[in-house]
């Protein structure tokens, strides 16, 4: 073993990002600590040949990052992340493994794991990765303050009490069951019910719609401001589109290969300097559970969860509640949206309901007439007439900005 057995108390390692190696394999860890060896702000402060020796480690040095191997005989890497997280909220967990199978990935998100590493990956990848869970660790301290700060007592920041606008992501771990429409028709009720200052943000960098279905072209996306290091409000606003309804929109990349110019720090910074600007901040987003996407849920005050009466996307919806536990979001963060309800599909909400164990809130009618219309045309429906879709989205808005409001 390697490394101080205790937390250096110097300003110097203070100011490093600590990381704690877990691998049984002793090339590998060698290797690990060869590929950060070199990076100024990053120190490799020990490493464990197993997960049992990874747990106690973590316990005792408190790293800022783990850097945890998820195959390993006794303890896997799984079930050490598990009471990593448990007995250290604030250190982050980047799962490494052969294996790139979409369960492995879901089973690391389970177990706290913060970003998903398939070997081999090169230094860069390595570091780009320490550096980005470190900064959601920092996010998510100065967001939940000390451990031992309670409600209104020496640890609550005062930022907390401020007025900012809120952030609504609309999300589904199966893809096609209509997140982009809802999303930018939820955003115009919301502009014209709630006479609220709303923002959309296309994040779905590789294939992204709105500026399909807002009939939108823009010469700027969000792909221009990926690469700054401090994003203004300013520079926000003039990259962003103007809608006819009124809502801002922030579109997405115009080819996919251009989304990876979109870190998840920029994502957080981008969203963070929006609630200064907006009352409202709609997301729409992709079907996946990667870094970026993580870091939008991280941010989000409700997320909508959009489902549909057929099998396979239940079955994912009842997986992603697995991931809200795992990632402790507060049960009331999620509300359950049944789209393209019918009475005709056999399956019904409260069948739903009874499967999952979590609450719809709402229905959404099916109507492939009014939709297609609309996404032919580039005119969102709620524009349209008033349709039963169209009353049912400005219900939802009507809903939703009821629960974003102060509790008195």
């Amino acid at each position: 073993m390697s490394g101080p057995s205790a937390p250096s108390s110097t300003s110097e390692s203070d100011d490093k990002i600590r990381v704690l190696i877990v691998d049984d394999i002793p090339e590998t860890r060698e290797n690990l600590k060869k590929l950060l060896l070199f990076e100024q702000d990053i120190e490799v402060i020990d490493a464990a040949t197993n997960g049992e020796e990874g747990i106690e480690l973590a316990a005792k040095l408190q790293p800022d990052v783990v850097l945890m191997d998820i195959n390993m005989p006794g303890v896997d890497g799984i079930q050490a992340s598990e009471i990593i997280m448990q007995r250290s909220p604030y250190t982050q967990i980047i799962i490494m493994s052969v294996q790139g199978e979409a369960d492995y990935l879901r089973r690391s998100m389970l177990a706290g794991a913060r970003e998903f590493l398939i070997k081999p990956f090169n230094s860069n990848e390595l570091v780009t990765s320490v550096r980005r869970v470190y900064q959601l660790g920092v996010q998510h301290r100065s967001r939940m303050g000390p451990i031992s700060a309670q409600p209104g007592g020496v640890g609550t920041s005062p930022a907390v009490a401020e007025e900012q606008g809120k952030i609504i992501a609309i999300f589904s771990p199966k893809g096609g069951v209509g997140c982009s429409t809802l999303a930018i028709n939820l955003a115009i009720a919301l502009q014209k019910g709630a006479s609220a200052r709303v923002g959309v943000v296309d994040a779905s960098l590789q294939f992204g719609d709105v500026a399909v279905l807002l009939n939108l072209q823009a010469p700027r996306t969000i792909a221009d401001l990926g690469q700054i290091d401090d994003i203004e409000t300013d520079l926000i606003q003039t990259v962003m589109a103007s809608h006819s309804s009124g809502v801002k929109v922030l579109l997405a990349p115009p080819s996919p290969e251009m989304a990876d110019l979109v870190p998840a720090s920029s994502l957080t910074q981008i969203l963070s300097k929006m609630r200064r600007m907006f009352d409202v901040i709609i997301v729409d987003m992709y079907s996946t559970l990667e870094d970026k996407v993580i870091s939008i849920l991280d941010e989000a005050d409700i997320i909508v969860l959009v489902t549909t009466p057929e099998i396979p996307a239940i079955k994912s919806t009842r997986l992603f509640f697995e991931v809200t536990e795992a990632l402790e979001y507060p049960p009331a963060k999620t509300k359950l949206i049944l789209n393209k309800a019918t009475p005709t599909s056999g399956i019904r909400a409260a069948d739903i309901e009874a499967s999952i164990k979590h609450k719809v809130v709402a229905q959404i009618p099916l109507d492939e007439k009014v939709v297609t219309t609309a996404v032919n045309q580039g005119v969102p429906f709620v524009l349209s007439g008033n349709t039963p879709i169209g009353q049912s989205i400005v219900a939802l808005a009507k809903m939703l900005y009821q629960a974003l409001q102060p509790k008195q």
